[in-house]
């Protein structure tokens, strides 16, 4: 990897997301928690969630990851409320297509990835960034198992 490489790759929108990633507090009362680790890297999320009418009412989350998956935290992070287990299931489907097949930026509301299209040349990266919306689509597979 070139350091032009490693420049794009670690662009300033990236390093400003790592920075900011939100709801960065575990829930203490969660309908499901739910932690995911990259082999690779050794990244991990831990996501809680509490689930009202099929939809996320309130997320939390412990990110210990590299720039690229915190940004990925945090661009999920931030449009997490509110959420069914199907639009969690798309937006995780959508961003591994993204990574993985070349496919187009996740759809509304995780457009945000399209920060992260840089990040398609570096499949070692591509579980890292995966985690949060893993480790959210699991969870809610476990509250909806549960209620």
């Amino acid at each position: 990897m070139s350091d032009t490489d490693l420049i794009k790759l670690y662009s300033q929108r990236i390093l400003a997301l790592a920075a900011d990633i939100p709801y960065m507090k575990r829930l203490e009362n969660p309908t499901a928690t739910v932690r995911k680790r990259s082999p690779l890297c050794g990244s991990t999320v831990t996501v809680d969630i509490v689930v009202r009418d099929g939809k996320i009412a309130e997320y939390g989350q412990d990110v210990k990851a590299c720039a690229l998956g915190q940004a990925s935290a945090a661009l999920s992070g931030a449009v997490m409320i509110g959420r069914t287990k199907a639009e969690v299931e798309r937006a995780r489907d959508e961003l591994r297509a993204m990574l993985k097949e070349n496919g187009p930026v996740p759809s509304a509301p995780f457009e945000g990835y399209e920060a992260l299209t840089p990040a398609r040349d570096f499949k070692n990266r591509h579980a890292s960034i995966l985690l949060a919306l893993e480790a959210t689509a699991e969870a809610m597979a476990e509250a909806e198992a549960a209620a």
